[in-house]
This record gives structure tokens, sequence and C-alpha cells, in this order.
């Protein structure tokens, strides 16, 4: 019976990228064959961990390789392994959808690249979208897979020609694992020769000498013909060939595991060509450690910061970086229990000879061995980064600032470590990061506490009106712009003694109210808030405002404005918090108001110029008015009534 031959649309957004990608893409076209020979070498990985834990699945075929056959007459290039394979639903999920969770960022990533050739190519592998970088070399994939334990009509041919479909269909495969067919496109000027065996050797060489498993190629080579085949004169001197050129087959790379050599051997260059087929990041890594503990257990650990922060580095389904490997035999590659979730962006191996090959998650949790290792690499990140000059650090922390600060409120043990590291733009700072070290050195003498604002925008921030009494006072403030910043001062209360004091909550304390003249307003306030009782829980002097008319303000405990709109925009159900509002009784507009009051409490104005100040006083923070319409009028009312 005839194999049913399925053919399925790309999505419109994939097909967008696949245009891309074969159309947009020119310079360093031979990353292509690094990103499907690292497929393959994860593929191999997969198989042969499998294997510990269910003895026999492997066969007779337990010699591990990577075959490339590149073919000169087809314009051809022939990738294959004896992995773990795909089955028909893997193949679906895997190769028929591309870089589900990258597709927009590597988009964007695309469009910021335009006009930087050589930027563009790297992008291929920091999005995931490896597989594809052969459609820049070729017209046509097939792709043949089969999975470790099916048999051998359960294989599954996959097709296409980047056109906007591929076709997929259940053929036989007498061997596990996947073959890679690219049919080249023609060769233009100054293209590379992929069917070449120096070119590929040379490829090889540069970006993957360092693959655990043999890479190997039937290549052409003179060897000597037995004597009795050589044609001789009377004088027993050769008068023909002495050679003849056979086909052998030739392991390409040297298979040196990198981080078992001494770091004074490896080459900066070798150090990041490993770093990228470990990562799939084309952009060079910020730093590394090469480590090597020795004693009553031995372990190894090559790491990396990348330059970069990955386009997943804050969705759910991310990986972490970090290859575990036990005398060089690979067990995992998202090694969660040896990073925590604050460094989840440093990449690497660690290779430790005492593990057990069979471990699983659960006891590697408890394993005193990775807990010992997780401690000892963590204090050694920590050193680096708190070696590094600002130079470094700064685009560091701006890359990587964000989920470092994560650490503060998720792990406590680590939260003075980490604290020392943050870094915050300030009122005083002209865009510049600061440090808590270098805020407390600049503070004030009779400054007692470290002030900060939260919120989305950095100029709204530097803006507010609840920083103007502060300002007035020569206080500098920490402008918290990340939404993880929330969370950091809910744990890290204080710093080299100093509290931390929110600028929009509590009283600050900066000047002592006019008792006479709070008096004097205290009919009005109450007018107001008895207009306003369902929006706020009191009016009050502001200790804050100098310039502004109003400010909305929250009781020490309350949740910030900042908070509740994260929690509203995660959809979380949260009751409101009624706020204070604050008013400035030395603006005109104020004593105005309380003019009008004193001589007409009924006037209806009254209750407007109270919504007014309450709308005025939520804009200023960011916030969303109840009533928008009713504001514009009303402000719209104001200003026709000055020009008369």
């Amino acid at each position: 019976m005839e194999a049913k031959q399925e053919t399925y649309q790309f999505k419109t957004e994939v097909q967008q990228m696949l245009n891309l990608i074969i159309n947009s893409l020119y310079s360093n076209k031979d990353i292509f064959l690094r990103e499907l020979i690292s497929n393959s070498s994860d593929a191999i990985d997969k198989v042969r961990y499998k294997a510990e834990t269910e003895p026999g699945i492997l066969g007779n075929d337990t010699e591990f390789k990577i075959q490339l056959k590149p073919d000169a007459i087809k314009q051809t290039i022939e990738i294959s392994d004896n992995g773990i394979g795909m089955t028909h639903d893997e193949v679906l999920e895997n190769i028929g959808t591309i870089a589900k969770s990258g597709t927009a960022g590597f988009m964007e990533a695309l469009e910021h690249a335009k006009g930087q050739e050589t930027l563009i190519p790297e992008l291929i592998g920091q999005f995931g979208v490896g597989f594809y970088s052969g459609f820049m070399v070729a017209d046509k994939i097939t792709l043949v897979t089969r999975a470790v334990g099916a048999d051998a009509n359960q294989a599954v041919k996959w097709v296409s020609t980047g056109d906007g479909s591929y076709s997929v269909e259940a053929i036989e495969k007498t061997t596990r694992g996947t073959t890679i067919t690219l049919e080249l496109k023609k060769k233009e000027k100054d293209d590379k020769d992929f069917t070449d065996q120096w070119t590929i050797r040379n490829i090889v060489k540069q970006h993957s000498d360092f693959v655990n498993y043999p890479i190997t190629m039937e290549a052409e080579r003179d060897e000597p013909l037995p004597d009795e085949e050589i044609i001789k004169d009377k004088d027993d001197k050769p008068i023909g060939a002495t050679t003849r050129k056979v086909m052998r087959e030739e392991t390409l790379n040297s298979m040196k595991a990198i981080w078992t050599r001494n770091s004074s051997d490896v080459k900066d260059e070798e150090y990041e060509e490993f770093y990228k087929h470990l990562s799939h990041d084309w952009n060079p890594p910020m730093e590394r450690l090469h480590l090597k503990f020795e004693g009553t257990t031995e372990y190894v650990a090559l790491l990396y910061i990348p330059s970069k922060a990955p386009f997943d580095l804050f969705t759910q389904d991310r990986r972490h970086g970090i290859h575990l490997y036990s005398k060089r035999v690979f067990i995992m590659d998202d090694c969660k229990e040896l990073m925590p979730e604050f460094f989840r962006f440093v990449k690497g191996v660690v290779d430790a000879s005492d593990l057990n090959l069979n471990i699983s998650r659960e006891i590697l949790q408890q394993d005193r061995l990775v807990l010992n290792i997780r401690k000892n690499l963590v204090k050694k990140l920590f050193d680096l980064l708190g070696k590094m000059d600002a130079e470094k650090y700064n685009p560091f922390y701006d890359e990587f600032g964000a989920v470092l600060k994560e650490g503060i409120h998720t792990d406590p043990a680590s939260k003075d470590k980490i604290a020392p590291l943050v870094r915050y733009k300030t009122t005083k700072s002209e865009d510049k990061w600061v440090s808590l070290d270098d805020y407390v050195k600049n503070m004030k003498a009779d400054q007692k506490e470290i002030f900060f604002i939260t919120g989305d925008k950095l100029s709204a921030l530097l803006n507010s009106p609840h920083l103007e009494k502060l300002k007035e006072n020569g206080f500098e403030v920490l402008l918290m712009t990340d939404p993880v910043d929330e969370w950091v001062v809910q744990s890290l209360t204080e710093y080299d003694g100093k509290p931390l004091k929110s600028a929009e909550k509590g009283d600050l304390d900066l000047d002592t109210v006019d008792d006479d003249k709070k008096e004097a307003y205290n009919a009005l306030f109450g007018f107001i808030k008895g207009h306003l009782e369902n929006e706020i829980k009191e009016v009050k002097p502001s200790s804050r405002l100098k310039d502004s008319v109003s400010c909305l303000s929250g009781d020490t405990w309350d949740r910030s404005a900042y908070m509740e709109k994260l929690l509203k925009a995660s959809g979380q159900e949260t009751p409101d918090t009624k706020r204070v509002l604050e008013l400035n009784m030395d603006h005109p507009v104020v004593e105005k108001i309380k003019s009008l009051f004193e001589n007409d409490r009924d006037n209806p104005e009254l209750k407007d110029y109270s919504l007014l100040l309450f709308d005025m006083a939520s804009v200023s923070e960011g916030g969303k008015l109840t009533n928008p319409t009713r504001f514009s009028k009303m402000v719209g009312d104001l200003m026709a009534r000055a020009m008369e």
C-alpha cells in the first residue's frame, strides 16, 4: 500500500521569516553546516543518554557519528546521524513549526539589523531557526528520520522548497537517526562550493572541531599502488603511475572536549567557537570562566556570560544554559539544578566525574555533590561580576540586570551578594547607572533614608510631582523602572544600615506643616473628601509638592500605583487601593478654590474642581482616568474662560 503524503502550509509569520532567511542573508552562508552538525550532535547526545537508562535500545548501532556526503555531480550535500531521530508528531512539532516562541523576536531583530549584513546571519542560531539556515544555500531540503525504538516502516520524510508549504509522508528507513539532504542552489560568483571537500574541511575545523562525535566524510586520497601493479622498466624503475585515487572515510574534527584541556592550551578563538556551538548564539560571549576543582570530588566547569540577552529570557518555556556531563558522557542540556534562576542567562558545561549517569532530576535536587558544585559556581560568578570595571559591567547590566535582581526576592541566601551588583538611574545620575554603594556614599549628612520611586517610564519618574520637595532638599532618588523592582523593595528593606523609603508612600518628614494653615484648610479638605469618597481615603496637605497642585500618595504599607498596574496587567483580580489625595496649600489654584468655598459652599463648580484635582493627580503619575471625556471637557471649559 502506497504511503499517504500530507501537505501543510507554513503560517504567515513563519513564511515571512523563511523569505527573509532565503532572500536577505548574504554573508557567512557556511553557518548552515555548523547549525545542522550541532543539531546532529544534540540528537546523538539524547540517544546516548537514553541508552544509559534503557539498555539495549541502540542494538548493534553503537558507533556514534555524523556523516557528511557532498556530491559535486548532483550538487547536493547530505548530513546524517545515528541519533535519537523523530516520530511523525515530533517532525510536525520540531520541524514543521519554526521558532514558536521566537518568530516575532527574530523578525524584529532582522529589522534592526538591516544594513548590517555581517550581523544578520548571527541571528539564525540565536533564534532557534538553525535548521532553516539550510535554505540560504539550498533550493530544496529533504529530511528523512526514524526515531529510536521505531520500526523500519515508521520513518518519516519531510520535504520543502521553502515556498510556503512542506510535505510529510511515512517511508522506510533501515537505521535510526536523521538524514538531511540539501539540493544546492546554482553557485553565484564568489560563492563557496559546498560540495568541495576542502571547503567542508575548513568549515568543520573552524566551527565544529570540538563536537563530541566523529564528523566523517568520504575523501579522495592518493594511495600507493601495490608493487605488483606498478609498471617498471628493465632497470626496475617505475614508468607509470605509482599511486591511485581512492575514497576513504576520514574524521574531520579533533573531538577534543575543550573543557578538559588546560586553559593555557585553549585559544580565544576556540573558546568563542565552542560558545557558539553550545549556545547557538553568534554574538561573542562577554566573559568566560574555565574552572577545575580538585579534592575529594573533581569536576570541571566552563561557563560563559553572553554579550546579548536571548530572546526567550523571560518566557516560561525558556531553557537553562548549563550542559551536564560525567566523564565526557552527556547527561542533560537543561540542568536547572546547577544554576539559580537569577543566573539563567549563564551558558556552559559542567563535567563531574563522580556523578551517576542514571541520575534523575529528583536525585539531582538532593545530591550533595551537585549542591556543592552549584555553590562554588555561583561564588565564582559573583567574584567575576564584582571585579568587572564599569565599562564592561554597565553593558552587562543593560542586558541582564532585571534577571539578576530577581534573586534579591527569590533567593534570600544570595540577597546580600546581589545587592552590591544592582544599579539604578537616579535624579542626579544624568542617565548613568549608580550602585547602592555610591548612592550611600553621596547621601547628604542629614539624610537618613534611601529614597526610591517605581514606575514604567524613566522620564515620567524623573518628572514625578512626588519628587519635587526631595529635589528641592537636594536628596537623590533611585528611579526603579523594572517590574521586578516592586519585589526587590519588598525584600531589600535596607542597605548598609539605611532603610529604603518610597517617595510616594508614607510621610517623607521633609517639612513641618503649618498647623494654623492646615486648620484653615480643614473644612475644604473635608468637603473634597466627601465628594471623592469612592475614589480616595483621605485629603491632606502635601509634604511632597512644590510646584504641582496635587498628587496621589499611599500609606507606608499600601501597594504602590505601579504594583497595582502590574497586577491588573497580569490579569490578577485585586481590589483597588484607595489613595491619599495630597494638595499643595501654597499653590494659587488651591488658594482660590479655598476662597470660592468660603464664599459659597453650594457653588456647583466646587465639585467639578474636586474631580479635576483628583484627575490631575492621576494623570501626573501615569494613571488611567475613569472618565477622560469629563476631564477633557473641564480643561477645555477652563481654557475658554481664561481666554475671555
